[in-house]
């Protein structure tokens, strides 16, 4: 059994920022309480993933990647596979997907969201209880197009947050990452 009281932690601090959203992460506890493979994907039913919002060492820009399976601009992030610790995932994925060095992820929780994942192949519809950090590039922003993305791109947050065509949980990332 993975220790889950730190990620407990992070939902009861981000509730304190956040108490208009106590029905999401009341969302996010009920998983956390559930028994089983809550942070494998193999758990169909729903599963914990970690996003990284990543952003210029200035807090200006964003990297998002163009996702190659669900063709929309997103942001980093993906499966915990068995990894309890969300933070970690979140700089893992961020590095994976980016092929950027010298990424620092804040350990509080930026935004949580929970959206439905389509079917595709053998592969049910199924729930991505998704943390979300911020992970700020420190060095070289120079990134590398992995094949789970068909381009990245550097987005000034600002212009994302007042981007009306642009994803709603882009967008509330934004305002969140810009009202700190």
């Amino acid at each position: 059994m993975h220790d889950r009281q730190p990620l407990g932690q992070l939902f009861t601090d981000y509730l304190a920022r956040h108490p208009e959203e106590s029905g999401v992460v009341a969302q996010f506890r009920a998983l956390l309480d559930e028994a089983g493979p809550v942070f494998e994907r193999a758990r169909l039913a729903g599963h914990f993933t970690g996003s990284a919002w990543v952003v210029s060492a200035d807090g200006a820009r964003v990297l998002l990647m163009h996702h190659r399976k669900l063709g929309r601009w997103l942001q980093l992030g993906g499966h915990a596979d068995g990894d309890a610790h969300l933070p970690r995932v979140a700089l893992r994925e961020a590095e994976e997907e980016s092929g950027l060095v010298d990424l620092v992820v804040d350990p509080a929780i930026l935004d949580l969201d929970r959206h439905a994942i389509p079917a595709r192949g053998s592969e049910p519809e199924h729930w991505h209880y998704d943390v979300r950090f911020a992970v700020r590039a420190t060095g070289s922003e120079a990134f590398v197009v992995n094949q789970e993305s068909l381009a990245l791109a550097w987005k000034p947050v600002a212009d994302l947050a007042a981007d009306p065509d642009a994803d709603e949980s882009l967008r509330r990332m934004a305002r969140k990452w810009l009202a700190r």
